[in-house]
């Protein structure tokens, strides 16, 4: 088993072994040692549910109220009447036919592919090319609008895609060290809040087990879950 360098054995030794309140926590993760980038705060939320059941799923997308402090290359599935106003909207690639087939040979080089419904028919053959990158358009992520536009500028801004794994996380982007306090506790109460709201009526015991909360190149601080309510303290 590799051993922990330096840097992180000096930020293990600052994390708590308790869970601490949100605002507690934001200051433990700023405490950590320094880059010379600025991080992505990253969240992990443990849920009870059982993956394997198809009605228990957690997929969705959601704005947060701060944006997350990146922007996405956005391609859009539409008719040749919509591609100029995506354009202006944002997406680095926008079309029917001729997308379609630039995709199927091999193009990758984008975050997120937006369709409108109409195109779905032609799209759905870039199954076996989007899904394993996780781009294929899907109405339960909202990647299949009939405002395509606004999906694309959305998308665009950052709006966060996301599912659970086959351990029941969800993982998430929720800003960048470089935000207050004020900004990044709001964003992340929103996600936290947008997923409680996605609770499968199936799912029984606990539904929020646990959330930890990491920079890109710092360990991980749990955050403490009031037993009264489900949500974050």
């Amino acid at each position: 088993m590799p051993k922990n360098g330096k840097r992180i054995r000096k930020d293990l030794s600052k994390r708590p072994d308790e869970a601490r309140p949100l605002a507690d926590a934001l200051g433990v993760l700023r405490g950590f040692s320094k880059t010379r980038f600025d991080q992505s705060v990253d969240l992990v939320m443990h849920l009870g549910i059982d993956p394997t059941q198809a009605d228990q799923m957690i997929r969705g997308s959601v704005s947060l109220p701060n944006g997350i402090g990146k922007s996405k290359k956005v391609i859009a599935f539409c008719s040749d009447a919509d591609a100029e106003a995506c354009l202006a909207a944002g997406a680095i690639e926008a079309g029917g036919d001729e997308l379609v087939k630039k995709v199927g040979d091999g193009w990758l080089d984008f975050d997120v592919a937006v369709s409108h419904p109409s195109m779905m028919g032609k799209v759905g053959k870039l199954g076996r090319v989007l899904g394993p990158q996780g781009k294929m358009p899907s109405p339960k992520s909202g990647t299949v609008a009939p405002d395509v536009v606004q999906a694309v500028k959305d998308y665009s801004a950052g709006k966060l895609e996301f599912r659970n794994d086959k351990s029941g996380n969800v993982h998430a982007v929720v800003g960048k060290l470089s935000f207050d306090d004020d900004r990044l506790q709001e964003n992340v109460r929103a996600f936290v809040e947008h997923i409680f709201k996605l609770k499968p009526s199936s799912a029984k015991g606990t539904f929020l087990k646990s959330v930890h909360m990491s920079g890109t190149m710092t360990p991980s601080v749990r955050l403490a879950v009031s037993t009264a309510t489900g949500g974050l303290e």
